[in-house]
């Protein structure tokens, strides 16, 4: 008997060791994942399904986003859409809904069952609580009440990583209630200093509101406003915001975004410190962009303007524009230019017959270091020279080739299937034969877009195409002549026509008009 009764006490004992609560760390899981309506799609679960939202825990998700409704006999149910299998929601009892299971036999989950399933075995990921609009405001602000007390009652408050909604005053009823709740506006009409002067503690939009008021973001920033996007699930779009910082960014991917984020560069201590997304239309971004003007240099056919056809943004991208166009030479005959060797041809041209632009950060953005990233398509056809590069912003007072270039990326067309990344200086340049430069074999450059980039530091240059380095230039450690990549560097992105190299083998008449389609340029430097 006495053996009985120790036995009993250590079961007792173990079994309540084996079932204490583990301890939930909000923040801890470390990542700005939110799965939403949990991580189902890998898996073929049903979204707001028990199941998705232990596989958003399983995966170590920072967040996993529910969508809440209310039955008409008061029962906070789990479900996204305001009709259940044709049923009305707010019109049904739970009974009445209930009698329908999910796809994977899993039973409608009230909010109760769902709540006490985040809280088990979970000691990271965030229940991102998204209540859906009602039909009437009064009936709103009854569920948001009815929402918080459940959670009270169940003691889930630090569970609860925020509440979400398109009801505005869903949430200014959540911080009535409790004042120290996170909370999120869904719906995007609300700029950052709006939602701060209500108290609300963050935003959450969709990533075209973002898109189109990029400036939000930094202000949200300025005003210690949580940010997340939602839904985003390429890895364009992933890749973006986590440029941007987001402390979230909710998904249906999240396995994806999970995989990404160990690549991009925010992992390896980089932040982005400029960039154009291209996601307006007209002219390109003033305070970002200007131009160059007529004849610049090597014999180039092109006469460059900032008339829009040559330089426009539409649908997502920078255009850069060539054009088959007879144009009056403003620098015919200029004396300036009869005078020196390189421009001089420039000086005997009264008409130019073809049109484009070149596009420059100069006097606007210029930078020292960093990894420096433009996605485009480029221009096809015997003739091309399209450039993405860079210019010592001391060019003006020491000149070119001591001022430093160096060529992110150089194409012409009569050799469609490769690149070239290459520096001219003092001691490395064109004019002497002695330029320091590799090329690298690309596939389809004119119907697919890839990623030209640099990664540049005090040690080294770095060439890449979609992320793989095809050319490393190391510093020498000798004199400006040979690294003079210690100063301002500004952007320049210009496709010319013809030219001492493009025009090597002719130029194609038939071929134009010919465009180079930039999706974004991104600059990041370490924190």
């Amino acid at each position: 008997m006495r053996v009985s009764f120790l036995v009993l006490i250590l079961i007792s004992f173990h079994s309540c060791k084996l079932y204490q609560p583990l301890t939930f760390n909000s923040g801890s899981a470390d990542n700005p994942v939110i799965a939403h309506r949990g991580a189902w799609k890998a898996q073929d679960l049903p979204e707001n399904s028990i199941a998705a939202l232990r596989q958003s825990i399983l995966l170590d998700c920072a967040g996993s986003e529910f969508d809440v409704r209310m039955t008409a006999d008061e029962v906070l149910i789990v479900t996204h859409d305001s009709d259940y299998h044709s049923l009305q929601v707010e019109e049904n009892t739970f009974a009445q809904l209930s009698k329908v299971k999910l796809n994977n036999g899993e039973s409608l989950p009230t909010l109760r069952k769902f709540i006490e399933a985040g809280m088990r075995k979970n000691i990271t990921t965030g229940l991102v609580c998204e209540i859906k609009p009602s039909k009437s405001k009064e009936r709103g602000e009854h569920i948001a009440e009815n929402v918080v007390a459940l959670v009270k009652e169940l003691k889930a408050e630090n569970y609860i990583s925020s509440y979400i909604s398109f009801d505005y005053n869903m949430l200014k009823k959540i911080i009535e209630i409790d004042p120290s709740a996170q909370t999120q506006y869904l719906d995007g009409k609300k700029s950052p200093a709006e939602l701060a002067q209500d108290g609300i503690t963050g935003m959450d939009y969709h990533m075209n509101v973002y898109k189109e008021n990029p400036e939000w973001i930094q202000e949200a920033k300025d005003l210690n406003l949580t940010l997340n996007v939602w839904t985003v699930n390429t890895q364009e779009d992933l890749d973006l915001f986590l440029a941007y910082g987001f402390d979230f960014i909710t998904t249906d991917e999240p396995e994806l975004l999970l995989k990404v984020m160990n690549t991009n560069h925010t992992n390896s201590g980089y932040q982005m410190v400029w960039n154009d997304e291209f996601n307006y239309s007209g002219k390109p971004d003033s305070t970002k962009w200007g131009y160059n003007y007529g004849f610049v240099a090597n014999e180039e056919k092109q006469y460059y303007t900032d008339h829009q056809k040559n330089a426009r943004v539409e649908d997502g991208n920078l255009i850069i524009e060539a054009h088959k166009e007879k144009i009056k030479n403003e620098q015919f005959q200029s004396e300036e230019f009869k005078h020196k060797s390189w421009m001089r041809y420039a000086a005997e041209i009264d008409s130019a017959q073809y049109t484009s632009a070149r596009v420059v950060s100069a006097g606007k953005a210029s930078w020292t270091y960093g990894r420096i990233e433009v996605r485009a398509k480029l221009p096809k056809g015997r003739g091309m020279w399209p450039a993405i590069w860079m210019l010592g912003d001391n060019q003006q007072n020491i000149g070119w080739p001591e001022c430093g270039e160096i060529d992110i990326m150089e194409h012409v067309g009569y050799e469609p299937d490769t690149i070239h990344g290459t520096i001219h200086t003092k001691a490395y340049n064109h004019m002497k034969g002695t330029q320091k430069g590799k090329t690298i074999y690309i596939e389809n450059p004119y119907d697919q877009y890839h990623i030209y980039a640099l990664d540049w530091s005090p040690q080294k240059l770095d060439f890449l195409l979609d992320g793989v380095v095809y050319n490393r230039i190391k510093n020498e450690q000798k004199t400006t002549a040979e690294w003079p990549f210690d100063e301002n560097f500004y952007l320049i992105l210009n496709v010319a026509v013809g030219g001492t190299w493009g025009g090597r083998q002719g130029i194609d008449d038939d071929i134009f008009p010919q465009q180079m389609l930039i999706d974004y340029v991104r600059v990041f430097q370490l924190k």
